[in-house]
């Protein structure tokens, strides 16, 4: 592995070990709800956005929106879906689904390429069939099991991929593309945290200078790890992008069972091994077909 592909993939494996650390981050917050600590995390991580702007003089691409209402229009749809995204992943953390929301990351991927064939109208490879069956199933059981669907886990799920098809789409990048959004939601942010203030509901001015510390630091990490993901998708291949995205789900798994002591056992593991084997079809197919398209070094 040359040193830029070095770089790459622990800038990445950095990320996805940030984002899966986050239950760690969330419950320190567990006394403040969660609309609130979304509000936090829009307000502060626009105000790191503004800081790194500001750093490298990169504002042209903004005051260019100005004539290009489509644009603006997709990132308040993807908005929309992000502050979803977020909102049900705080909430789980909060009232201890911490595996529930592991589980939906774990089956993205597998969203994402469902979603592939509905909307993009790409043709599946029998192989992602059988990957696709194999966690249908695995919902299906889950399911029958808990009487009602794993909703946090497809919440999170389907709301992050479309998300993640409508930024595919998009022109603008990482860095001009979060900062667009929370620049959007940023009114409905402030508004409803001088709502809860004139209602002396506000969890922030009457917390601790630790939890106000905490509410602060959601800017930067939320901005850190993106950051880190952009740099590390530049430098390594795809397909090793797509192994380490596994990090994020399975250390939020361990720690809601070994830390946060959440039930996973019996007939809930059969659930969650179906859902594993589709993704390893998933992720061997792909990676054998990268292989072969991948000339041998003379």
């Amino acid at each position: 592995m040359s040193g830029s592909n070095r770089n790459g993939a622990i800038f990445a494996f950095l990320a996805y070990t940030m984002w899966g650390l986050f239950p760690l981050y969330f419950k320190l917050l567990k006394a403040v709800s969660p609309v609130e600590i979304l509000s936090h995390r829009v307000i502060w991580s626009l105000a790191v956005m503004v800081m790194i702007l500001l750093v490298k003089r990169h504002w042209a691409w903004l005051w260019a929106l100005r004539t290009q209402p489509r644009v603006v229009g997709r990132y308040a749809a993807s908005t929309s879906l992000l502050a979803a995204n977020w909102l049900t992943y705080i909430w789980a953390v909060n009232h201890d689904h911490v595996i529930d929301a592991s589980l939906g990351y774990f089956i993205n991927p597998l969203v994402v390429v469902m979603l592939a064939l509905l909307v993009l109208g790409e043709r599946l490879r029998p192989v992602q069939w059988v990957s696709v069956a194999l966690a249908a199933a695995g919902v299906a059981w889950l399911t029958w099991q808990a009487g009602t669907l794993p909703w946090i886990a497809l919440a999170l799920a389907f709301s992050f991929g479309f998300y993640g098809l409508l930024r595919k789409t998009s022109p603008l990048g990482a860095l001009e593309g979060l900062t667009l959004e929370t620049l959007l939601l940023f009114p409905l942010a402030l508004a409803y945290l001088g709502w809860l203030a004139s209602q002396h509901q506000n969890a922030f001015l009457a917390a601790s200078p630790g939890t106000q510390l905490l509410l602060a630091l959601a800017g930067p990490l939320t901005a850190l790890p993106l950051l880190l993901f952009g740099a590390g998708a530049r430098r390594i291949p795809l397909s090793l992008l797509g192994l380490l995205q596994y990090v994020s789900p399975t250390l939020q798994l361990l720690l809601g069972v070994w830390l946060y002591n959440e039930p996973f056992a019996g007939p809930k593991v059969v659930g969650y091994v179906l859902i594993w084997a589709g993704l390893a079809v998933y992720s061997a197919e792909g990676w054998m077909r990268l292989r072969r398209r991948t000339p041998l070094p003379a």
